[in-house]
């Protein structure tokens, strides 16, 4: 079984740091609950909605980078789920020396065979399906988890099967809102 997974409210809970990134990028006095809904359909969008130039996309990356690496925490029972998979994949919008961070932080990094950062490596970003077209030239993928629809397009163009986490308002083929349940609700279910 091979997965790729998206990294930002995937596999780390992450959307606390990228809120307090955005909020301070901004400048302004938003609320953290409507910043959170702009951001998870993407950044672009939240971007645009609030009048922020792209031109300080760095600057929110340096910063919700940094928030991140202090507050970010991988979810409950992701372990258990990575160490059941024969490998794991990362394709992520974040930088790759603080995925590594955070993953070496909770002693994750052991369970990843590949982390691809959408930007650094030159890819345009998800949901256009080069990054994860990249990685099917160097192992098959059974399974693409992300949290947002933009994680599951590419996949659902090159005719994967997706898990939506914590969102059950996209279209995938599993939903999961705890990683306890993902080996009932998808792994014996993909298998069959």
């Amino acid at each position: 079984m091979n997965i790729l997974w998206d990294f930002d409210g995937t596999l780390f809970d992450t959307y606390p740091a990228l809120v307090d990134g955005f909020i301070s990028l901004s400048q302004q006095d938003l609320e953290r609950s409507e910043v959170l809904s702009w951001l998870k359909i993407d950044s672009k969008t939240a971007f645009k909605h609030y009048g922020i130039s792209e031109a300080k996309r760095e600057e929110y990356t340096r910063l919700h980078n940094y928030y991140s690496k202090m507050n970010s925490q991988p979810f409950e029972h992701l372990e258990d789920v990575l160490a059941t998979v024969d490998n794991n994949i990362i394709v992520t919008h974040r930088d790759k020396e603080s995925t590594i961070y955070l993953l070496e932080k909770f002693h994750l990094a052991k369970y990843f065979k590949e982390i691809v950062s959408v930007e650094e490596q030159g890819f345009t970003r998800k949901p256009h399906s080069a990054s994860y077209e990249y990685v099917l030239k160097t192992h098959p993928i059974d399974l693409v988890v992300g949290d947002r629809d933009l994680d599951l397009l590419p996949a659902k163009q090159l005719h994967i099967p997706t898990v939506a986490f914590q969102n059950r308002n996209i279209a995938a083929d599993f939903h999961v809102d705890n990683y306890k349940d993902f080996p009932s609700v998808v792994l014996n279910n993909l298998s069959n």
